[in-house]
């Protein structure tokens, strides 16, 4: 097989690029990290949400280049069909697909309110009004799968995508101590329990260079 490689920004501040490496290592790839220096004035605009589009993480196989996120998804989907980034029934399947889409693309005031930060703890954190919206949209997702597929993951036994996807958010509540009912709550304790999550985290923790702009303080 190709040789594959994924570039990945800061470990500590990047969802996307921890998400995209979460669908590598759930579909069993293996593939090489190239990171990219916080410095990078590309890297820095989609830290702080500025860029026009989002470049990284970026999969290189052989010659093929894939960089968004969902799209690195699809690809592996196809690559590893066996992994079951997506499920197996229809339904599912798309319901799946339609809520790693909502990910994708919404949820904006969480993100420039709650920025992932694995390294911080922001006890009693108030979190504003358009923020506190999306809070309620994202773990009425999680309820409804859960109650749904049975759990531990959003779609039964097996990670796929949509785990993948919503991994930051459960960090982002940790960080920010959102109150979580005992399903939410069980949730992220059954993200950040997964034995990717912790290699991750401490690679975060010895990134020497904060982002001043990330460092929220109320």
């Amino acid at each position: 097989m190709a040789a594959a490689a994924l570039t990945l920004s800061s470990k500590n501040y990047s969802s996307w690029s921890l998400r995209g490496w979460l669908m590598a290592r759930f579909a069993g790839l293996d593939f090489s990290e190239e990171m990219v220096e916080q410095d990078d004035p590309g890297a820095r605009a989609e830290l702080l949400l500025l860029a026009p589009s989002v470049r990284v993480p970026r999969l290189t196989h052989g010659a093929i280049s894939v960089w968004d996120t969902l799209a690195i998804g699809e690809y592996l989907n196809e690559l590893k069909p066996k992994a079951g980034l997506l499920p197996a029934d229809p339904a599912a399947r798309a319901h799946c697909r339609s809520i790693c889409g909502e990910m994708h693309s919404g949820f904006s005031a969480l993100r420039a309110a709650l920025p992932m930060n694995l390294k911080a703890r922001f006890p009693k954190f108030t979190v504003w009004s358009r923020a506190q919206g999306d809070i309620e949209r994202v773990t009425e997702i999680w309820r409804d799968c859960l109650q749904r597929y049975g759990g531990p993951y959003l779609f039964g036994t097996g990670r796929t995508l949509a785990d993948a996807m919503y991994a930051p958010v459960a960090t982002r509540f940790l960080t920010y101590d959102v109150p979580l009912d005992a399903a939410c709550a069980a949730y992220c304790a059954t993200i950040m329990a997964m034995p990717e999550m912790q290699p991750w985290i401490d690679a975060a923790r010895l990134e020497p260079d904060d982002i001043e702009e990330l460092e929220v303080e109320f």
